[in-house]
This record gives structure tokens, sequence and C-alpha cells, in this order.
């Protein structure tokens, strides 16, 4: 298919395909990375100043959250390809009509999640595996983060769109500042304060809010192509979208339910001590999957450019880009982890008061 004028300068649909690869593939691995490494931070400021037992706790409330995030993630891989392919066409009002319905869906999904979490979180608990000499320390944390993932969830959503309608960088600028204002606020509030894990979720949400304001600043862009409109119809395209990005959401629901299964025969075999020995461990395995993720999110808005115009060739060549940085990344990860494992795990733990446990989480990181 030959190239219009628009589409010759737009560098996802011609030029090199290096530099358009690098262009989303760096900023997108370096927001989730950035995101990571807040999530990480607040493992280690909870292991190291609320102890163990509240890391456990946090790590038993995992499959929940990927449940909801699953969710979110479908409808915002599903939406962004179908906004993509739209604008690979130039139909820019059901681009923005997709958007529309997109953020409002997460918006409903994230308060029906709130909502029950609020009115049935002790059933949730017991579902989750843990016993009742638990729940104090899960509630600190989850009756706050359930209306701070409203915020989360609407965020995570508009990122995406944000980077599918060609701003990688104000999105992955917001991510950026909101990890680091999220491990400011832990230092403070869980470090300094000694808030636990009710600080350590009011620290979440303050710096989610400061995501969403930088993310905001996209309505305030001239060249933007998204325009959110109230107003809706075809309702039925969410559904769509859904299903688009069904698979991201049995990715999530596969690692919830692998976490449940694992939580449940660790608290049978080992006990609390070993649910949170594993949270140490998981908190690893998360991160080097982020590393994968920031490929693939950047491949969806390549790919689904493409796709709109037509360009079979160029998808093809963007495939090769990623299956040779992901293969190239998975072998420094597991020589990083060979080598540094021990070190990593000693960040989560104090070995002093808690050297059983990382003993415990050095035995499941060999095995890992």
């Amino acid at each position: 298919m030959a190239n219009t004028p628009n589409q010759a300068s737009d560098p996802i649909l011609a030029g090199p395909c290096w530099p358009a690869f690098f262009r989303y593939a760096i900023p997108s691995v370096a927001g989730l990375l950035a995101l990571t490494t807040a999530n990480i931070v607040d493992g280690i400021f909870i292991g190291n100043f609320a102890g163990a037992d509240a890391l456990a706790a946090l790590n038993l409330l995992i499959p929940w959250f990927t449940l909801l995030f699953g969710m979110a993630l479908a409808l915002a891989i599903g939406g962004t390809v179908r906004a993509g392919r739209y604008l690979g066409e130039g139909k820019r009002d059901a681009a923005s009509a997709i958007f529309s319905k997109c953020l409002m869906a997460t918006v409903a999904l994230a308060l029906a999640g709130a909502l029950l979490g609020l009115l049935c979180h002790e059933p949730i608990y017991r579902l989750l595996g843990a016993s009742p000499a638990v729940f104090p320390l899960m509630s600190e944390y989850f009756l706050v983060i359930i209306w701070v993932m409203v915020l989360q969830l609407f965020t995570m959503v508009l990122y995406y769109f944000v980077r599918v309608d060609g701003f990688p960088e104000l999105a992955t600028t917001a991510l950026v500042l909101g990890a680091a204002g999220n491990i400011v606020l832990d230092a403070l509030l869980v470090g300094y304060l000694d808030y636990g894990l009710r600080g350590a979720a009011t620290a979440t949400g303050l710096a989610q809010l400061l995501q969403l304001a930088v993310l905001m600043l996209y309505f305030h862009k001239p060249s933007r192509k998204l325009v959110f409109r109230l107003r809706q119809h075809n309702w039925c395209e969410v559904a769509k979208a859904f299903t688009n990005g069904v698979s991201e959401w049995i990715n999530e629901m596969s690692v919830g339910l692998v976490m449940l299964l694992i939580n449940w025969l660790l608290i049978t075999s080992q006990g609390l001590a070993g649910v949170a020995a594993f949270t140490v461990v998981n908190y690893l395995i998360f991160l080097s999957l982020m590393l994968f993720y920031g490929i693939s999110d950047a491949m969806h808005v390549l790919i689904s450019h493409n796709l709109g115009a037509g360009n079979t060739e160029r998808i093809r060549q963007f495939m090769g880009c990623g299956v040779t940085v992901i293969l190239t990344l998975a072998l420094a990860l597991v020589s990083s982890v060979w080598l540094f494992g021990n070190q990593l795990v000693r960040l989560f733990l104090d070995t002093s008061s808690d050297p059983a446990i990382a003993l415990l989480a050095d035995q499941f990181l060999t095995i890992l």
C-alpha cells in the first residue's frame, strides 16, 4: 500500500524501524520500571518498618488486585488497539469514541470493585486464604487502597491512550513522577511517621494524584487526536474492545490464580513466614515481567497503527525488533539474578529480626 503524505511523515508508518521501535519501547519500559520500582520500594519500606507479617498481608491481597487490574488492562489494551487502528485509517471520531467509552467503563468497573471490597472484605480475605488473625493487617491496606484503585485504574487506562495518540514521553513522565512521589511519600509515611500499611496505601493514592495531574496535560495538547465526550452510543464496542484485550486479562488472572494457590500452599506448609518469604521473590519476578510488558505495550501501538494503514511488511519488521530485544533482556535478567539474587532479598527484610524468613526467601529464589 502506498503511503499518503500524512503517513510518510509519521515515524510509526514510514522510515527506519529501529528508531521508531526505541522511541516507543524505551519510554514504555522506563515508565513500567518506574512503576515497578515504586511497588518494590513499597515492599522494602513495609518489610523493614512494618515487618514480615505486614509484607505477607500485602501479598495475600495480590490475587484480588490482579482481577481488577486485569479487567482494566483488557479495556486499555483492547481499546488502544482499536483506537490505533482507527487513527491509522484516519477515523478520528471513531478513535475518540472508543477512548471516551473505555475511560467511563473503567471508572464504573473500579467503583464496583471498591463497593464490593467495602461490603465484603472479610469474605474476600477468607477466599484469599488468610486466617482471621491477619484480617486487621489486611484491612489497614485494603480499605484504603480500594478507593485509590478507582484513581489508579483510570490513570492506567488514560496512560495507554495518551501513548497511542503519539505522546509516549508525556505518559512516561507521568509514571516516573508518580513513582518518585510514591517513594518519597513511603519514606515519610511508612519509614518516618510509622503509619504502616495504611501509610503505604495513602502514599500510593497521593502519588496517583500527581500522576493523573501530569497526564491531564494531554488534554491541553493542540495536536492531540483523541477527544473525550461524555455522551456516547454503541456501548457494545466496549465489549468488543475487552474481547480484543482479553488475553491481557487472562495473563493477569493466571498470575493471580497462581499467587492464590501458592499462598494457600505456603500458609498450609510454612505459615505466614512462608508467604512473607515468597513475597520478596515475587517482587523480583514482577520486576522482570515489567520489562517484557514494556516491550509488549510498545508493540501494541506500533502494530495497531500499521494494521490500520495496511503495512504488513512493517508489522513483520517491528515483530523482529521485539523478539530480538526480549531475548537479550531475558539473558541479562537470568545472569543478574544468578549473581546478585541473595543481596536483593536482603533489601526487603531486616535479617537481624527475620533471619529465618530471609533464609527461606533465598531458598525460594534458588528454586525459581
